[in-house]
């Protein structure tokens, strides 16, 4: 498979790989979503959100965001294994700061490296389009994401938020890694 990314292939099996969505990967991706959702959010998410997961309607979401994306700098990506969709992640780059909006991997998919594969390939995006630094917002009790972007080198920037669910409020934090430092000149 070649990629079609600006950066070479990021693993050495031809069973997994990074790539760009395709509109036909929306209800793969949409499929992901819910089982994660279901799985390791019921905790997190209220039940009636969870509930209500109306599958088609997420899946034309993720279609109408790979195919007519608000700008150049928004894509969806996909992690493959054997042909499957196992992870996606979403990236917007605005100025000099990237925002993953979501990374997920289906968990029985999990400790295979397709998060790892997927937060490389968002930080080799974000880096191409300018960005400086990477934000993401985690719920504050879901700590396998926290240590997941904690073993990368990402830390919380001390900004909070609380979300209304309609069930109770749901609070996350900011975390962050810098791409460049300009004073010292390491990228």
């Amino acid at each position: 498979m070649t990629s079609d990314l600006p950066f070479p292939r990021l693993t050495g099996s031809a069973d997994v790989s990074v790539r760009p969505a395709r509109p036909g990967d929306a209800d793969a991706v949409a499929r992901v979503q819910g089982v994660t959702w279901r799985t390791a959010y019921r905790v997190v998410l209220p039940a009636e959100v969870l509930d209500a997961w109306d599958e088609a309607a997420v899946a034309g979401s993720w279609r109408a965001a790979v195919t007519s994306p608000p700008s150049p700098s928004h894509r969806v990506l996909v992690a493959i294994e054997k042909d499957t969709v196992v992870g996606f992640a979403a990236l917007a780059v605005v100025a000099d700061v990237g925002e993953v909006g979501t990374l997920l991997v289906e968990p029985r998919w999990g400790r295979r490296g397709h998060g790892s594969r997927l937060l490389a390939a968002v930080t080799d995006l974000a880096a191409a389009d300018g960005a400086r630094r990477l934000e993401v917002w985690l719920a504050e009790s879901d700590r396998a994401s926290a240590d997941f972007y904690e073993s990368a080198g990402w830390e919380p920037d001390g900004w909070a938020r609380t979300l209304d669910t309609g069930d109770a409020p749901l609070r996350e934090l900011r975390w962050h890694t810098v791409l460049d430092d300009e004073e010292d000149g390491r990228p």
